[in-house]
């Protein structure tokens, strides 16, 4: 009798753990923050990894943090003393740390391959956009439109699961930073990416005697090889789209490009 209640009860716990009422948690959940941060200067936390992103308050000189994970190389998510979670720059002008940080989006890669594969990967996924419209600053939560930088953050992270920055210049920042940053676009491959100035005209006359290395990053885009571009720049043009760029003034707007892999 006492055996056949314990198969009952065994049969009777099989659906829920099917239907998930034990809950695995999953590498990222599993890997609890080591690290804690003490604050050297009053700095802003903010809801997102971007100089953009609202401010939730100023941490204040003196108070400890939890580091939950390293974003990339500007930004750290954090919980406050009083709990609530944000992100912070890694200035060390702002922040004096101790202990390990986890890695998380903008790091590394879920999906494995060689850079050639995960290039194909990001660029496959970014074709499958074409045509979405255009709304700059976009809403990064959801695909029903894009302006230029969640677009190519949104391709990379369907591709490979990469998060990168959510803005063009902390891409552009980003790119440097890895070391991969190439002045002269012939040498760039496919799934670099493309960072631009603004527009100033259709000539190549309107860039002449710019010093380009103190312009401003104001688009980007992914390069597909063979000259051409995938990208989305205004409601007018049709929203994502691919085009080309030698002897055009995407090719004369051109600051550096490279590798975010």
């Amino acid at each position: 009798m006492k055996r056949m209640k314990k198969q009952i009860l065994t049969l009777a716990l099989v659906p829920a753990l099917l239907l998930g009422a034990v809950t695995v948690p999953s590498p990222q959940e599993a890997s609890a923050a080591t690290a804690t941060g003490q604050i050297v200067s009053s700095v802003s936390l903010r809801t997102g990894a971007s100089t953009d992103a609202s401010r939730i308050r100023y941490l204040k000189t003196g108070e400890k943090v939890t580091i939950l994970s390293k974003v990339n190389s500007w930004w750290y998510k954090v919980r406050a003393s009083d709990g609530r979670e944000g992100y912070i720059s890694t200035n060390a002008k702002y922040i004096k740390t101790s202990g390990t940080t986890t890695s998380g989006g903008g790091g590394s890669s879920s999906t494995g391959g060689t850079a050639s594969e995960k290039a194909q990967k990001v660029i496959a996924a970014g074709k499958k956009y074409l045509g979405t419209p255009y709304e700059y600053g976009s809403s990064r939560n959801n695909t029903s439109t894009f302006d230029c930088s969640d677009f190519v953050r949104q391709a990379f992270l369907d591709g490979i699961g990469l998060k990168l920055p959510s803005d063009s210049r902390g891409q552009g920042s980003y790119v440097k930073s890895l070391g991969n940053a190439k002045t002269d676009w012939h040498n760039l491959k496919p799934g670099d990416l493309m960072f631009f100035m603004s527009y100033k005209g259709t000539s190549k006359s309107s860039y002449s005697g710019i010093n380009k290395s103190t312009q401003t990053v104001s688009h980007v885009a992914i390069y597909l090889g063979n000259g051409q571009i995938l990208s989305t720049y205004s409601k007018e043009s049709g929203g994502v789209r691919i085009d080309s760029i030698e002897n055009r003034h995407w090719e004369y707007r051109f600051l550096y490009g490279g590798s975010a892999l």
